[in-house]
C-alpha cells in the first residue's frame, strides 16, 4: 500500500514539474501608464540558475507577424528561495531581480516563451517556433484569439489580463488539488507564491523628501522595512552614479535597523565644489540585501543641480546675437557656386553637402550628443534649448520612457512620415563621432539621423506638432516664433541634401513633401540666422562634415526659391552684405524711438513676431518713432546691399 502510494506520488510530481522552468505570474498591461510590467518565472527547486535560457516575446499584430521583436538573455541570473525570478521595470514592487525599461512588453494578441538556447537564435523578427521551447504563454487584453501563433507555440488557450486603473490584474498559475496547471487573473503578487504560500519576505523602501537638490545642500535618506525587523538589519547602500562619485558626498553608507523596529536614516552632504560637471545623478541602490530582506523599490535617483554652469558669450534665440560666433567653414567651401544658377546652382550645392566622399551620416542614438552639444542653452550649460517652447531643460531629462511630461526628446523638423525615411536597429547605437556611416545625395534614409533637421524639443509639444506642415503648425501660443527661420533653413537644407525630398506650396500628401513654402521663405527672411544658430551650424559640421548653408550664405534662398531665382550667384555679393552686420539699434527695450547706427539705411520696416507689415518707414537717416503697443516685433533695415532683421522689444 505504502509502495502504491508512493508510486502515485511520485507519478504526480514528475506530471506537475515535467518542466524545470515555467511562467508564474505575468502582468503584460499595467494598465495606464504601463510603469509596472513584469514577468515571474519560477523554477522547480529554490535557487536555480537559469544560465542557457533565454526569454522571447513574439508580436501577434499583423505587422508583428507572430515573429519575435525582444529577447532576454537569463544568464548569470537564478531563482530566490520560492523559486522566482521576476524581470520588470522599475515600478514593480517588490523590485524585480531583473530591470527592463517601461513599456516594453507589448499587450496582445502576442505571446512571450522561454527556451533553452543561445539569444544569437532568436534575431529580431524570427517566428515562433517549438525548438528548444519549455513554455510559453499566448496573451492579450481581450483580443480575438491569435489562433496561428497559438498552433507556433503549441497552445491552445490565449489568456487575457483584464486588470484596470483602479483593479491591476495579472495572469497567474495555480496548481489544483489534483495538481493540474491552471492559468487565472488576480491581483498582482511579484515575488510571492501565487497562492500565498512560500517562505515569507520582508521588503524594504528607499524615501527621500525631494527628488532634487543643490550643491551644498543636505538631505535624509529613510530605509522602512515592511514589517519590524526580529535581528538588528545590518546593509548597505551605493550612491555613486556615472560623475557622481564619493568626492561629491559625505554621510554614512553602513546603516542598521535595530531589532524590533522597521526604519533607519542617513544624512547625506552635498559637496559645493568650483567644477563646471553639469547636473548630476544620484542612484541609490541596495548593495547586499539578503533574503527574507529585498528590496521594495530601488535605483531611486535624486539630482544634484550644478552651480557651476557657463555661459556662452551669444544669446538665446529669443535674445539673439549676431557676429560673436563665426562660421568655422573652411576656405573656399562655397567657392563651386559662383556663376551658377538655378538648377546648376542647386546641384553644386548638393555636391558640397552631400559629398559621398567628404560628408559622414551619424546614429540616430548619436543624435542625442549632439543636440546636447548643438542646442546647448547659452545661458546654462547644463540645459538645452527647446526649439518650440523656447525655454531651456536640463539635459538631463531626456525621455526615456513611455512618460513625456517634462521630458526633451528628437524633433525632425521634416517629419519622417513626410519624408518617408525610418531608423534601423543599428541607429539604436550611439558609437560615437568616428564611427559613421559613408552617404550621398541618394542615401535618403540618412535623413533620419541628418542633425541640421532635428533639435531638442518639449517631448509634449513634438507630439503635438506630430506631422504637421509648417503653416498648419506655427508654434504654441504666447511664444515668440524665434524658431521659424531656423526650422525654415533646416527643411529647405533637407531638400537640396537628399534627393526625394521637396519643400513645396500648400499642406501636400505625397511623401517627399513638405509644407507651405511661402511660409517657410517668409520665416527665413524675418528670422534671419543668428550666433545660436551659426554655433550648432559648427557643431553639426564636426560630426557630419557639411554644413547647413542656408545659415553661412542666407542669400541662397532667395537664388533657389525666392525673388532671384533664374540670377547667377556670386558669393562676393554676400559677403558685401556683412556690412549689414555692423548696423546698430538702440535702446533696446524701447519706449519708442529706436537709433540706427552703423550703416546707411535707406528704409525701415516694422513686423509683427508673425510676420505681418505694420509700419513703413523711408530715406531713413538716425532714428525712428515707433507708435504701436508693448510687445516684440521684427526691424527690417534695407539698404544698397541688402537688408538685415532685428528684433525689439517696445515697453
Amino acid at each position: 500500500m505504502n509502495k502504491l502510494l508512493f508510486g502515485l506520488l511520485f507519478l504526480v510530481s514528475s506530471f506537475s514539474w515535467s518542466q524545470v522552468l515555467v511562467i508564474n505570474e505575468f502582468d503584460p498591461d499595467s494598465p495606464s501608464t504601463d510603469t509596472a510590467e513584469f514577468i515571474e518565472l519560477k523554477s522547480q527547486t529554490p535557487n536555480f540558475s537559469t544560465n542557457g535560457y533565454i526569454l522571447v516575446f513574439f508580436n501577434g499584430s499583423t505587422n508583428g507577424a507572430d515573429s519575435s521583436y525582444m529577447v532576454i538573455d537569463l544568464n548569470g541570473r537564478q531563482t530566490d528561495n520560492n523559486g522566482l525570478l521576476v524581470i520588470g521595470s522599475e515600478g514593480v514592487s517588490p523590485f524585480p531581480q531583473f530591470l527592463i525599461s517601461q513599456n516594453v512588453i507589448q499587450n496582445g494578441a502576442d505571446a512571450v516563451g522561454i527556451y533553452q538556447t543561445s539569444v544569437n537564435d532568436f534575431p529580431e523578427g524570427t517566428l515562433a517556433t517549438q525548438i528548444n521551447l519549455i513554455d510559453a504563454m499566448v496573451y492579450g487584453t481581450n483580443d480575438t484569439d491569435d489562433t496561428a501563433l497559438l498552433g507556433l507555440l503549441g497552445e491552445t488557450i490565449q489568456y487575457n489580463d483584464n486588470g484596470t486603473n483602479a483593479n491591476p490584474r495579472s495572469i497567474q498559475r495555480f496548481v489544483d488539488a489534483m495538481d493540474n496547471e491552471s492559468y487565472s487573473t488576480a491581483t498582482p503578487t511579484p515575488r510571492s507564491e501565487n497562492d500565498g504560500s512560500g517562505n515569507a519576505i520582508n521588503p524594504i523602501s528607499i524615501s527621500v523628501t525631494q527628488s532634487q537638490y543643490d550643491e551644498g545642500s543636505t538631505f535624509d535618506i529613510t530605509f522602512t522595512t515592511e514589517t519590524n525587523v526580529t535581528s538588528d538589519l545590518n546593509f548597505t547602500i551605493g550612491l555613486n552614479n556615472y560623475g557622481f562619485n564619493t568626492s561629491d558626498y559625505s554621510g554614512n553608507t553602513n546603516l542598521t535597523i535595530l531589532s524590533g523596529t522597521n526604519s533607519a536614516t542617513t544624512t547625506i552632504s552635498l559637496v559645493d565644489d568650483t567644477a563646471d560637471e553639469g547636473d548630476e545623478v544620484i542612484e541609490i541602490k541596495f548593495l547586499d540585501l539578503v533574503e527574507p530582506i529585498v528590496a521594495a523599490n530601488n535605483y531611486v535617483q535624486v539630482r544634484v543641480v550644478d552651480n557651476d554652469f557657463t555661459v556662452a558669450a551669444w544669446g538665446t534665440p529669443i535674445n539673439p546675437t549676431t557676429g560673436v560666433v563665426q562660421s568655422t567653414q573652411p576656405d573656399g567651401y562655397y567657392d563651386s557656386l559662383n556663376g551658377l544658377a538655378d538648377t546648376a546652382l542647386r546641384q553644386a550645392l548638393q555636391d558640397i553637402i552631400a559629398d559621398p566622399n567628404v560628408v559622414r551620416a551619424q546614429t540616430y542614438a548619436d543624435v542625442i550628443d549632439i543636440l546636447k552639444e548643438a542646442d546647448q542653452n547659452p545661458e546654462n550649460s547644463n540645459q538645452v534649448w527647446l526649439v518650440y517652447t523656447e525655454q531651456g531643460r536640463s539635459k538631463l531629462d531626456l525621455q526615456s520612457g513611455s512618460s513625456n511630461a517634462g521630458k526633451w526628446n528628437r524633433e525632425h523638423t521634416y517629419p519622417r512620415s513626410r519624408g518617408g525615411f525610418n531608423d534601423i536597429e543599428e541607429d539604436e547605437i550611439a558609437d560615437g563621432i568616428d564611427v559613421f556611416w559613408t552617404t550621398k545625395a541618394d542615401s535618403l534614409r540618412h535623413g533620419n539621423s541628418d542633425a541640421h533637421a532635428l533639435r531638442a524639443a518639449d517631448a509634449s509639444e513634438n507630439s503635438s506638432r506630430g506631422n504637421q506642415h509648417y503653416g498648419q503648425y506655427v508654434g504654441p501660443s504666447g511664444t515668440l516664433g524665434s524658431f521659424r527661420g531656423d526650422v525654415a533653413r533646416s527643411v529647405l537644407y533637407m531638400e537640396i541634401r537628399y534627393n526625394g525630398l521637396e519643400v513645396v506650396n500648400g499642406f501636400p500628401s505625397t511623401t517627399g513633401q513638405l509644407g507651405d513654402l511661402a511660409t517657410l521663405l517668409d520665416w527665413h527672411r524675418n528670422d534671419p540666422p543668428d550666433d545660436f544658430e551659426m554655433n550648432r551650424n559648427n557643431v553639426v559640421y564636426n560630426w557630419q562634415f557639411n554644413r547647413n548653408p542656408f545659415i553661412d550664405q542666407p542669400d541662397l534662398v532667395e537664388y533657389i526659391w525666392g525673388n532671384n531665382v533664374g540670377d547667377v550667384w556670386d558669393e562676393t555679393l554676400g559677403i558685401e552684405h556683412l556690412d549689414l552686420d555692423k548696423i546698430s539699434v538702440y535702446p533696446n527695450p524701447t519706449n519708442g524711438r529706436l537709433n540706427i547706427t552703423g550703416s546707411e539705411i535707406n528704409d525701415v520696416e516694422i513686423y509683427s513676431i508673425e510676420g505681418k507689415l505694420l509700419r513703413q518707414y523711408k530715406n531713413v537717416e538716425r532714428y525712428i518713432d515707433i507708435d504701436l503697443v508693448s510687445g516684440l516685433y521684427l526691424v527690417r533695415l534695407k539698404n544698397s546691399n541688402g537688408a538685415v532683421v532685428r528684433k525689439i522689444i517696445i515697453e
